[in-house]
């Protein structure tokens, strides 16, 4: 099979568009890779890269630990799969199919008996004689993984092949995929910009965002523990709740997570703590999703959030309310890019500053939250032109059509070891990593 590994990896287009920005990416054996993010983030140009269709301005695309940025698309042992199919339309299914082999000079007899041993597996060996506008789009995708697979090449490239399909026909196809990648033991690339595909069918996924690489991890990693409050916001259904929090250290005891109005104690015994305290004095961003918020009575001791139901939405399988919490909320724009660097030296100062203050014993006294921290122009804190900020509504499950309306007051509990942290530039605040 192919390994496929990504050198800073940058493509600029002829009008000074820059499409992928220094990207690197190992892609083992065997594996299924999934490209995850919205739409012109680069995704489907690394993946004309990896196939020879475009030419990286610099970097390397290496095939089996050789660069081939000069190889030829034939010779670079691929199989693509594209989102509008790409069927001949005046061939019939079997010599759509079929026809990678015949180019290959493949004898006609073993040729059709390759044919139907694919088309069975996918489901439309009685259809080898129609024509591809006698199909519907769940068997002319068939067809076009068909034509991929007889070739059994070293590396499947897959452009959002489900983008066209129904949401019930995605989901039978998105199982179909997948077992069947697994099962021929084929290295691949799949790009999409809908993380139900990504989550569900990938080993592991990379999650981009204008050109720039942000996040890689199987799954689990990454909904868990997002490296960027991009990911952060980008994955999850709710999306994850991020909310602007003031911090304040009282040492040996807690950090004080302040949230407009009300708080949050995060105990000192938390490993996490020492990671958050390093921002006395400064705003973060907390982030938590709707599973580590549960409606509780509204004197309940603990960490609760008070609040009151804005809207509702309701889903069939379970209900969501949305509370004003009187905090605020900050919201990333999907399409912006990444925050620059912070002003050198500005950073270690501070930080200097505000350990000399807790040393000094005046921790435990709230401070005005530095209004520009770092004076860094792509703070996610500060720049409106970036990430918007409005009042937060916070996100919380409940029973299907509950008994409550907009204007009932709530209190949730929230689970302080689901919480998220990210500083201003929009990186994960953590220690260690995974």
């Amino acid at each position: 099979m192919t390994t496929v590994a990504l050198k800073d990896v940058t493509k600029v287009f002829p009008d000074g568009t820059i499409a992928v920005d220094n990207v690197s990416l190992d892609v083992v054996d065997g594996e299924f890779m999934v490209l995850l993010g919205p739409s012109g983030c680069g995704k489907s140009t690394v993946l004309r890269m990896i196939a020879g269709l475009a030419e990286p301005t610099s970097g390397a695309v290496m095939l089996d630990g050789e660069v081939a940025n000069d190889l030829p698309p034939r010779d670079r042992k691929i199989a693509m799969v594209f989102q509008d199919f790409a069927l001949y339309p005046h061939m019939s299914v079997g010599d759509n199919i079929g026809f990678p082999l015949k180019l290959s000079g493949v004898e006609p007899v073993p040729r059709g008996e390759r044919v139907q041993d694919v088309a069975s597996a996918l489901g439309i060996g009685d259809v080898l004689g129609r024509k591809p506008s006698q199909l519907s789009g769940g068997q002319r995708q068939r067809v076009a993984m068909g034509r991929a697979i007889v070739r059994r090449p070293g590396l499947f490239l897959m452009d959002e092949p489900l983008s066209n399909l129904d949401s019930g026909l995605r989901a039978e196809l998105r199982a179909e995929i997948s077992a069947l990648t697994r099962e021929l033991g084929v290295t691949t690339i799949y790009v999409t910009h809908d993380q139900a595909e990504a989550l569900t069918m990938a080993d592991r996924v990379a999650i981009m965002r204008k050109g720039v690489l942000q996040d890689v991890g199987t799954p689990t990693q990454v909904y868990g523990r997002p490296a960027t409050l991009y990911v952060a916001a980008f994955l999850g259904s709710p999306r994850m709740n991020l909310l602007e929090a003031s911090v304040y250290v009282h040492l040996d005891r807690y950090v004080t997570l302040t949230l407009g109005d009300q708080a949050l104690y995060l105990p000192w015994d938390d490993i996490r703590s020492r990671a958050v305290a390093h921002y006395h004095g400064e705003r973060i961003v907390v982030g938590m999703r709707a599973e580590a918020l549960t409606p509780v009575a509204p004197d309940t001791p603990g960490d609760v959030l008070q609040g009151r139901v804005r809207y509702l939405e309701h889903h069939g399988h379970e209900s969501l309310a949305f509370l004003d919490i009187g905090a605020t909320a900050i919201m990333v724009d999907e399409m912006s890019a990444p925050a620059d660097d912070a002003v050198p030296g500005q950073r270690g100062l501070r930080r200097f500053g505000q350990v000399m203050s807790r040393l000094t014993g005046r921790a435990g006294e709230p401070e005005e939250p530095n209004p520009t921290p770092g004076g860094n122009r792509g703070s996610v804190l500060n720049d409106p032109g970036r990430h918007h900020r409005r009042p937060a509504e916070l996100a919380v499950r409940l029973a299907p059509y509950p008994a409550i309306s907009a204007g009932h007051p709530m209190a949730v509990a929230v689970r302080m070891d689901a919480l998220h942290f990210f500083d201003e530039r929009g990186d994960r605040i953590d220690v260690g990593w995974r």
